[in-house]
């Protein structure tokens, strides 16, 4: 018996069921949540069939590759040994305790550990980017959207509405995402997978959605109900939206993999300081001081968040030889982010003693981020685990 074989077949069911019970949350939570009424399998039936013309569509494109061009750096290891099971066994023991960590930085990094870095930077941009949009966009959807929505409940001629907007933006979101995620399950497979190969995968990976929807998200799911208004259809749609835009912008950046997980929760936090911040205005006024430091740093986390995606637009469009893409443009990143940090430390000081101060959010936030963080160093010692376990 070719063991190698087992292991690869085994490392992608592993891989597989730790991907998709994990990071799919992040796509389809806002949908689960704000379809709750709706039978399991007709949720089912829509994404799995959004996943399977995704699939088939990278390996027609791709010449087998259904990776998208995402694992051309990712040399296929044909001799594979037990300790490759070593990052979806974790990822899989993780996902069961709800923690949120990140399958790019636990799988990937296996295969090709002087990635870490570049991965790394590509994450930490994708938070701060969502983080900088979803701060300045729902400081003014909170103003005259989100209030509306949480004071007024949908009525049956706005949900059906809702409804078809809401089904729309989640297959959209859900296409992206696995475009960037089925690196994470499809590299323990040949880059070029013949056909019976890309039947039987997608069976499973079919399979294994069912699953998730047929158990309403599992614990990872408890993340994204924790936040304000996720569970209306309203707030949802806006949200899948936005976030599939953010994730159509990274693919368009390059083809080094990311961590759709930190995207995700940056444009989460982002979005809930935003809203509390704003409903909180209601019950109080600002002073002409922090009146201003919120007009200058919106203003400068604005003008970033225009360079950022200005400038990498441009690097796609005119190709300049020897232009230095922004996800290696560490100076920029670090000064993104200290950007972000600063607006949201302002934000915090004027609410600290008002009658709703954000203590909660800023929590809950930091609890999100410190999970994230934590897969991250799981990632790291798991690298030398191996290199100890194979040499």
């Amino acid at each position: 018996m070719d063991y190698s074989l087992v292991i690869m077949w085994l490392g992608f069911l592993l891989a597989g069921y730790s991907v998709v019970g994990n990071d799919s949350i992040q796509t389809l939570g806002t949908f689960l949540s704000s379809n709750e009424e709706r039978s399991w399998y007709v949720l089912w039936l829509y994404a799995g069939s959004i996943l399977a013309f995704t699939l088939i569509l990278g390996w027609n494109n791709y010449q087998g590759d259904v990776s998208y061009g995402r694992l051309q750096s990712y040399a296929f290891i044909e001799n594979l040994s037990w300790p490759y099971l070593l990052p979806p066994l974790v990822l899989m023991l993780l996902t069961r305790t709800g923690i949120p960590v990140s399958t790019s930085f636990l799988i990937l990094t296996f295969f090709k550990p002087k990635g870490l870095l570049d991965m790394t930077m590509k994450s930490v941009l994708g938070y701060v980017l969502a983080f900088a949009a979803a701060i300045l966009i729902w400081q003014v959807v909170t103003r005259f959207l989100d209030r509306r929505f949480i004071q007024n409940p949908i009525t049956p001629r706005e949900k059906s509405i809702w409804t078809v907007l809401q089904w729309c933006s989640t297959g959209f979101l859900w296409g992206q995402w696995l475009i960037q995620d089925f690196a994470n399950i499809y590299v323990y497979l040949p880059r070029s997978l013949t056909l019976n190969q890309l039947l039987f995968s997608l069976l499973v990976l079919l399979a294994m959605l069912g699953y998730i929807f047929y158990s309403r998200g599992g614990a990872i799911q408890q993340i994204v109900k924790a936040k304000t208004n996720t569970v209306d259809i309203r707030s949802a749609t806006i949200i899948d939206f936005l976030y599939a835009l953010i994730l159509l912008f990274f693919k368009e950046l390059s083809n080094v993999p990311m961590s759709t997980t930190w995207v995700f929760l940056g444009l989460l936090a982002g979005r809930e300081i935003a809203i509390r911040y704003r409903l909180g205005k209601e019950t109080y006024s600002s002073t002409s001081l922090y009146r201003t430091l919120t007009v200058v740093t919106n203003v400068i986390v604005l003008a970033f968040v225009v360079y950022v995606v200005g400038y990498s637009l441009y690097l796609v469009m005119a190709e300049p030889e020897g232009a230095i893409p922004i996800s290696d443009n560490h100076l920029i990143i670090y000064t993104f982010a200290a950007a972000i940090i600063v607006r949201a430390l302002v934000t915090f000081l004027e609410t600290r003693s008002t009658e709703h101060p954000m203590y909660r959010t800023y929590r809950m936030i930091g609890s999100d981020l410190a999970k994230v963080t934590f897969g991250l160093i799981v990632s790291i010692a798991l690298v030398y685990v191996m290199r100890w376990l194979t040499v």
